[in-house]
This record gives structure tokens, C-alpha cells and sequence, in this order.
């Protein structure tokens, strides 16, 4: 994995119903305020400048997400048919 050590951007994994990011990743994420906790989900602050990723699509703005962290990762869930 040294590529993705290198480009920590493209350290997405595809799971069923969302994707993973390393949890530094997320930590940054919530640093920034690029996302902010709404109850027990998470939204995309549109004001926020959002960190790279390969895939710009990963944080649509007006999604909600629940995240669970697993083995230094943490796995988003995108809530469909919740839009705020």
C-alpha cells in the first residue's frame, strides 16, 4: 500500500451501502467542519471547503451520514431518502 500512504485521498474502499476511509482521514474531516454532527448523523458544511478526494462525490451536499469505526477505519453510510 505505499501508493495510498502516499495519496491518503484515494484510501476509499467500496463496502455494501457506503465506503470506508482511514480514520485519520475522518478525523480531519471533522477538524476542517467540512462535516458537522446533526444528532447522531453527520452532514457536509457547504461552506467548508472539502479536503481532496479521487472521487468528489463521496460527501453530496444534503446527505446525511452514520459512520461506524472499524479496525482504524471508519465506515460512512450514506442515509437515503433523508435529505436536510
Amino acid at each position: 500500500m505505499p501508493e495510498l500512504e502516499q495519496e491518503p485521498f484515494a484510501d476509499v474502499v467500496r463496502v455494501a451501502g457506503g465506503f470506508s476511509i482511514p480514520e485519520l482521514k475522518w478525523r480531519e474531516l471533522l477538524f476542517v467542519r467540512a462535516l458537522v454532527p446533526q444528532g447522531e448523523l453527520f452532514v457536509r458544511d457547504p461552506a467548508r471547503p472539502l479536503p481532496p478526494f479521487r472521487d468528489p462525490g463521496l460527501f453530496p451536499e444534503g446527505a446525511r451520514f452514520r459512520v461506524e469505526r472499524a479496525h482504524g477505519r471508519v465506515v460512512v453510510h450514506v442515509e437515503t431518502g433523508v435529505r436536510s
